[in-house]
């Protein structure tokens, strides 16, 4: 959620830049929605300290006078109450459904404005024609993705052998990477309540997306930002206590409705993947350096994996919902030709924590103000297989894996 004291003082700069983030919100119809029910606010306070008036004036005997105004008064009271309800019900979902304020440091425009920051190694080359993964994957004997369809439905993994000693080593690789930075490792459940979903920001926009367990209005994960936003709901913290540093394995579920391409056969583009997630709660004056730190914990990933990437500043309406200001990080993939986002870094400043409710205070007494919430990925596992495989493949279509990896022993 977005500051409603800076949308009351600065309205048009804020509708101004919600247009930024997204051209189809209608910021002026918040603005208005809001001076309404404000409105309608006093007009029910004054009307209900009208009729206690009245009642007050009932005591030792009512008049004929004073029968008929307090008839008035209850009719036009409860049409107003009538009317606020309907209308804070309106002003709640256009809230609900209001972007994060963009960053005057993020540029303006969509995924054809994201400007490239840093580049990391160079693009391998080959003696031979790269394959892809999906091909390594059947010659490797790695993947069945006919018996997930049969089991499941399209765009569904079904790993083997030695993928899924390599998928375990990974997620092994990757904690303990995290746990080295100082992000405390969690296990959080993978079934999650619509108060979560709302609290991070991915209901009610992105409801048609998630996968719901039906008669128990639970919902698979879509990502363990989701989990960890909610474990601190309805929290004030020290300042002291701050900041809270967390990572954590799921498995997440998406539908991500829409076409699948050629381009995102295989392991590109699934409904249910692995991803280890890094999430920060801290005082809005650290958020950009806990970004800073984010990204340099899943940079340092991919270089020991010896894999070529890229970091870009996303604009504006490239960034996620939640979001404020967005770093992804490319891996480079021979076998596609192309890049691929495997982390986002994202500086959510204090909308989650609105959302949830989560605070702090500087000291006992103080006012509370809510936190900074950032969230990474750290690394989405998939697609950093895809590059795994892809570079470095062998001429006879085997795979010859980073010997970082070899210390990592999964029987």
């Amino acid at each position: 959620m977005i500051d409603l004291l800076r949308l009351r003082c600065e309205p048009q700069l804020v509708v101004q830049l919600l247009r930024k983030k997204d051209p189809t919100y209608d910021g002026e119809r918040l603005v208005l929605l809001d001076d309404k029910v404000r409105k309608l606010k006093i007009e029910v306070d004054a009307l209900r300290s009208k009729k206690n008036e009245l009642a007050r004036l009932g005591r030792d005997g009512i008049s004929q006078e004073v029968r008929d105004q307090s008839k008035k008064v209850s009719e036009a009271l409860q049409l107003q109450e009538e009317l606020l309800e309907k209308t804070l019900v309106e002003f709640n979902e256009l809230y609900l459904f209001c972007p994060n304020i963009i960053m005057d440091s993020v540029p303006e425009g969509t995924k054809d404005d994201n400007v490239v920051v840093k580049e990391y190694g160079e693009k391998p080359s080959f003696s031979f024609a790269p394959k892809n993964h999906v091909e390594l994957g059947m010659l490797n004997g790695w993947f069945d993705f006919e018996a997930a369809t049969r089991m499941t439905g399209s765009n569904f993994a079904f790993y083997k052998g030695e993928a899924v000693r390599l998928v375990y080593k990974l997620m092994h690789f990757m904690m303990n990477n995290n746990i080295k930075h100082g992000y405390e490792p969690f296990l959080p459940p993978y079934l999650v309540n619509e108060k979560a979903l709302i609290g991070s920001g991915n209901f009610p926009r992105f409801r048609d997306e998630a996968y719901q367990v039906l008669d128990h209005n639970l919902y698979l994960t879509p990502t363990a930002e989701v989990n960890l936003t909610s474990l601190h709901r309805d929290r004030t913290f020290m300042a002291s206590e701050l900041p809270q540093r967390m990572t954590a394995w799921t498995s997440c579920f998406r539908k991500e409705a829409g076409g699948y391409g050629a381009a995102e056969r295989g392991l590109i583009r699934i409904h249910q993947f692995e991803k280890v997630e890094l999430y920060t709660l801290c005082e809005p004056e650290n958020a950009q350096q806990e970004q800073d730190r984010m990204v340099a914990c899943a940079e340092s990933i991919l270089q020991e994996l010896g894999l070529h990437y890229r970091i870009c500043l996303l604009a504006a309406q490239d960034c996620s919902f939640s979001s404020a200001k967005t770093y992804d990080i490319e891996v480079w993939m021979p076998g596609q030709e192309t890049y691929k986002e495997v982390s986002s870094a994202s500086n959510c400043t204090d909308f989650q924590s609105r959302r949830s409710d989560i605070r702090y205070k500087n000291a006992v007494g103080d006012k509370a103000q809510f936190v900074s919430t950032l969230n990474a990925s750290s690394l989405a596992l998939p697609r950093l297989l895809v590059a795994l495989m892809e570079t470095y493949q062998q001429p006879d279509g085997s795979i010859v894996l980073p010997s970082v990896l070899d210390s990592i022993t999964i029987r």
